[in-house]
This record gives C-alpha cells, sequence and structure tokens, in this order.
C-alpha cells in the first residue's frame, strides 16, 4: 500500500477543521436548522390557540348585530371555545400518549384551522357555535401536545428556555388578540378574526410535518387502550365546574350565586368522585392514581391553580379601579392594561435562560417570592402614587409571573417518561384554566363584597373600589403565599420515580 502523501500545515487545519464539523453536534447544520424550525413550530401551535382566547371577545357586538342576538347569547362564543379546552386538554394529552404526540398535533392544527374557515364562513349562530367548539378541540390537542413534546425536541438543559419561549407565545397572543381583534374588524369585519388563522394554520402544519420528530415507536403499538368512560366522566365534571363559576355573571349580569350554580357545584364534585372511583378499576386509566401521589407533580398543579387564580384577579379587578377610583379615560386604562402582558413577553425567554442556570425548583421560589412582593406593593402603593403606583407592582408581579411559569413547567415536566409527557401536559394546562377560571369568579365576587356595593355601582364610590381593590389583593397575596410554602416544602422532595404501567 503506498504511504499517505504528506499535507502541508495548511491543508492538516483544513483537514482537521472539515472532521470536527463532519463529528461534533455543534457544526452539525441540519440538526440545528431542525431543532429551530421544530420551535417555530411548537411556537406556533402555542400562539395560535392563545390569540383566539382573547381575539374573540372584541367582536361580541359585532356578533350581537350580524346575528341579532342578545349578549348572552353571544357570550357562548368565548365560553364554549374555553369549555372545549378545559374538559377535553387532559385526554388530548392521553390520546397523544397513546397514538402518538406528533400524529396528533397535526391533527390538532388541522382541526384548528378548518374550523377557523367554518367559523369565518358561519351562516348562522349555531353553526357559528358548532365550529367555535370544534376549534375548542383543536386548540386543546395543540396547548396539551406542544408542551409535551419539548422534552422530545430539544436536550434537557434547554428545556427552560423553551418553556419560557412557550410562555413568551401565551403572553403575545392573549394580549395581542384585543388589539389585532380590532383592527381586522374594523377593516374587514368580524369573519377575518377566524380567518386569520388559515394563513398561520397552513404554515405551521407546514412546519410541524416536516421538522417536528417522529413518535417512536413504542408510543404507536402497545397495550395502552384510551379510557372513554374516564374521559366522558372528566369532561362532564369540568363543564359543570366552569359553568357554576360563569353561570351566574353570564346570565344575570351581576355575578351572582344561585340554586343553579348550587346544582352545577353539586354535578362536578359528584361527577369527580365517580371520575376518581372509576380510574381505579380501569386497566388504562386517563390519570393513573399513582401519579396524584407523586409530591412533585401535585404541588406543581397546585401552585399552578393558585397563580393562575391570582393573575385573573389583576384582570377582573384592574379596569375597574382604574376606571372608577383613578378616573382614566379609556384610552390610557387600555395602556395601562397592557403593561403586564407586554412585561410577561418580554420576560419569558430571560425567565426560562435563568432556569436553565440556576434550577427550576430554585426559580419557582424566586418566582413566588417577587410576586408575593409585588402583591404587597399592589396593596400599599396605589393610594399613595398613582397610576404609577399601580403600574410598577403589576410590572413585578407580572414578570416573576413569567419567571415562575417557565420554573414550574420546568419542574413539572422533567424527569417524566415518555409515554406520560402528553397527559401531564394536559394536566398541567388544566390546573391552568381552572384557576383562570376561579379566578374570574372568586376575585369579581370578593372585590363586590369588598366594595359593599354591587359591581355595577361602582362608578357613585371611587374609595369604596380603593378599599375593594386593597382587599382582592391582599387575599391574592394570601394565595401566593400559600404557593410559596407549598413551593419550599417541596424543594427538598426526593426525584421522581417513573409510574409504573401496573399501577
Amino acid at each position: 500500500m503506498a504511504p499517505e502523501p504528506e499535507l502541508s500545515e495548511t491543508e492538516f487545519k483544513l483537514k482537521t477543521i472539515t472532521e470536527t464539523r463532519a463529528t461534533s453536534p455543534r457544526w452539525d447544520r441540519t440538526r440545528w436548522d431542525r431543532t429551530r424550525w421544530a420551535l417555530a413550530a411548537l411556537s406556533l401551535s402555542m400562539l395560535m390557540p392563545s390569540l383566539d382566547t382573547s381575539i374573540a371577545n372584541v367582536a361580541l357586538p359585532s356578533l350581537a348585530q350580524s346575528f341579532d342576538a342578545s349578549f348572552q347569547d353571544v357570550q357562548w362564543i368565548v365560553l364554549s371555545y374555553l369549555l372545549a379546552i378545559t374538559a377535553l386538554i387532559v385526554g388530548a394529552g392521553r390520546l397523544g400518549d397513546i397514538i402518538g404526540r406528533r400524529r396528533l398535533l397535526l391533527v390538532g392544527i388541522g382541526l384548528f384551522t378548518a374550523a377557523s374557515l367554518f367559523c369565518g364562513l358561519a351562516p348562522t349562530f349555531w353553526l357559528l357555535l358548532v365550529a367555535r367548539i370544534a376549534q375548542g378541540l383543536g386548540a386543546a390537542i395543540m396547548m396539551a401536545l406542544t408542551v409535551a413534546m419539548v422534552g422530545e425536541t430539544v436536550p434537557k438543559e434547554k428545556t427552560g428556555r423553551v418553556m419560557g419561549l412557550l410562555g413568551t407565545m401565551s403572553a403575545i397572543g392573549t394580549s395581542f388578540g384585543p388589539s389585532l381583534g380590532g383592527l381586522l374588524i374594523s377593516g374587514f369585519g368580524w369573519r377575518a378574526i377566524f380567518l386569520v388563522n388559515l394563513p398561520l394554520g397552513m404554515l405551521n402544519l407546514l412546519l410541524a410535518c416536516r421538522h417536528l420528530p417522529a413518535d417512536r415507536r413504542e408510543m404507536k403499538g402497545g397495550r395502552a387502550r384510551f379510557d372513554v368512560i374516564g374521559m366522558l366522566l372528566l369532561a362532564l365534571s369540568l363543564v359543570a365546574y366552569a359553568l357554576a363559576m360563569t353561570t351566574g355573571a353570564m346570565t344575570t349580569g351581576q355575578g351572582g350565586f344561585g340554586p343553579l350554580n348550587i346544582a352545577l357545584l353539586s354535578g362536578a364534585a359528584i361527577g369527580g368522585a365517580a371520575f376518581v372511583f372509576a380510574e381505579t378499576k380501569i386497566a388504562s386509566p386517563l390519570i393513573r392514581p399513582a401519579m396524584m401521589r407523586e409530591r412533585k407533580l401535585s404541588t406543581g398543579l397546585i401552585m399552578s391553580g393558585l397563580v393562575s387564580t391570582v393573575m385573573m384577579a389583576t384582570l377582573v379587578v384592574g379596569p375597574f379601579y382604574l376606571s372608577y377610583a383613578l378616573m382614566l379615560d379609556p384610552a390610557v386604562l387600555g395602556l395601562v392594561m397592557s403593561a403586564g402582558p407586554l412585561v410577561a413577553a418580554l420576560a419569558g425567554m430571560p425567565a426560562g435562560r435563568l432556569v436553565d442556570r440556576c434550577g427550576a425548583q430554585r426559580m419557582t421560589i424566586m418566582g413566588l417570592a417577587g410576586m408575593t412582593a409585588g402583591l404587597v406593593a399592589l396593596v400599599a402603593l396605589p393610594g399613595s402614587f398613582g397610576v404609577a403606583g399601580y403600574v410598577l407592582p403589576i410590572v413585578i408581579v407580572t414578570a416573576h409571573y413569567a419567571l415562575f411559569q417557565a420554573a414550574n413547567n420546568t419542574a413539572t415536566m422533567a424527569d417524566i417518561r415518555a409515554d406520560q409527557r402528553g397527559v401531564i401536559s394536559g394536566m398541567l394546562n388544566l390546573s391552568r384554566n381552572l384557576g383562570l377560571v376561579t379566578g374570574a369568579s372568586l376575585m369579581g365576587a370578593i372585590f363586590a363584597a369588598a366594595s359593599t356595593i354591587g359591581v355595577h355601582d361602582v362608578a357613585a364610590a371611587p374609595d369604596a373600589v380603593a378599599a375593594g381593590m386593597r382587599i382582592t389583593f391582599a387575599v391574592a397575596t394570601a394565595l401566593i403565599v400559600a404557593a410559596l410554602v407549598t413551593a419550599i416544602a417541596g424543594r427538598g422532595l426526593p426525584a421522581r420515580r417513573p409510574v409504573p404501567d401496573s399501577l
């Protein structure tokens, strides 16, 4: 064999660089491009459902006029979407674990996009309502499986920043939905707020098809079967609870809590008990009972629900306080109210990097501690410093909320067995949704009671509104302190052990 020709120093360096690029992951451009576009697909899958959570609110007057419907009727366009997400998100996550998360996510994106088309073309109110429910089903699939697929898309050490990115996309969708909706309605009519999803959905579907990682073989086969009975019991219980929390305000306009609400809550409790019993008797349950005995998971879900309840208070109570106690005109009020969501959107990715660098549990505690400080300031400052005394605490609260979200999502999804990521992601999203529903009802009721007058009479008593705001956020502070105690108590818990199939 002839000896290899001797290389010059320059040729040797070029060969070394070429071999390094070929073998080092850092130089694997194909892998980086695939990851980058996969993250773009996941970001769109989080943005689109969040956008449609808020964009339809500004269309309610136009819908009432177009379909000659009452305000109570058109509110179902918003409520039906939220109910569908709340009822179906856990089942969507579990189904993804069984048949493949990528496969089901593609179905969810396609369903959401097609339902948006039918919403935009609906000739009658009832067809619009049916299409909106179908859109909610697609949204439930997208929201559950987007978080679940993070562990299959990026390395574990980068999970925090991706969770922060998804939090940013959620905040952007929720906060800019009303303004985008207003522009579309003024320029093209109410149908445009649904039809705008078509180009976004087609782009999302293309990116997801080409770049999301393929489902693992063991996820497609296996012996697991979808728990239809458990899904129905859970869905009915959640719908009953959500209706109990919203029906009074929706039907009477006064937030009353009467016999219908009590009946719905009783039905939710009975359905929940039946669900728990059924899950102990089914070979392949929707939620394995052993999961809820895992303290790190249960504490993560509890904290998520408490924090979401508090964040909803800022959206429910804030407009009344700014309008009737600080006497802001609508334009300035809208600008002030946008400060919180804007900060949450900007803080998401930096918060995720902090989580990766400093640890999820530590940043969970820091996020809750910062929220506590901001809420204390929110109780104390506005009376003396006016608008500035309201905006600064809100900025502190929402910035630390972004940190908490990235950290808690990362910690909850850490060390999860691959075939359980979907259902746990669904449970995490469910805890957030239930917190929002509870916060809208509970915090609104506390504010109305603490103001000593009905919510519709607040214009006559600025001092009462200010007192009600302080009491409401004092209660909110107590809830965040409870979440902080939960986080500190859970800090020393042992690492999560996978839940065996037999449990």
